[in-house]
């Protein structure tokens, strides 16, 4: 299977590495909260006609490696992605707007935007295990 992708007048492989954190990038993307932001961004995506390569919601943070066609600028990718996935998560988990801090947002505004180019595997296995490596420096900190 080639690696582009096709449009109607149009061949594409337009990669991209992102991050993104939570509201003072606070620890509480885990558990319940964790699945539905997986499943949101999953939903949302396709909507955009966007293809997730790997997706790691951690608890601080959510890294992606993605594929979106030409036709969808990243910053409305972005919005997109993390203003439905902010109203979904705020309705569904109520407690999290009980905090005088958080408001109506649920991210922080910025992100973090990558291309991929010829490195796409090497971030594609960084993406996916992230979080093996995160346990691993947090055992040898312990026995410090």
């Amino acid at each position: 299977m080639s690696r582009f992708r096709k449009l109607s007048q149009t061949i594409w492989h337009c990669q991209y590495h992102m991050l993104w954190t939570p509201k003072y990038r606070y620890r509480v993307i885990a558990g319940e909260i964790a699945d539905e932001v997986n499943n949101c961004i999953r939903v949302f995506s396709e909507q955009l006609k966007c293809e997730i390569v790997e997706l790691n919601v951690r608890i601080d943070h959510v890294h992606i490696l993605v594929m979106v066609p030409p036709k969808e600028s990243i910053s409305d990718y972005v919005g997109t992605v993390k203003g439905r996935t902010a109203i979904r998560i705020l309705n569904k988990f109520r407690h999290l707007k009980e905090k005088p801090y958080w408001g109506n947002h649920f991210w922080s505004r910025g992100y973090c935007v990558d291309t991929v180019g010829l490195d796409s595997e090497m971030i594609r296995k960084y993406v996916k295990y992230q979080e093996d490596k995160e346990r691993k420096e947090e055992r040898q900190q312990k026995l410090f």
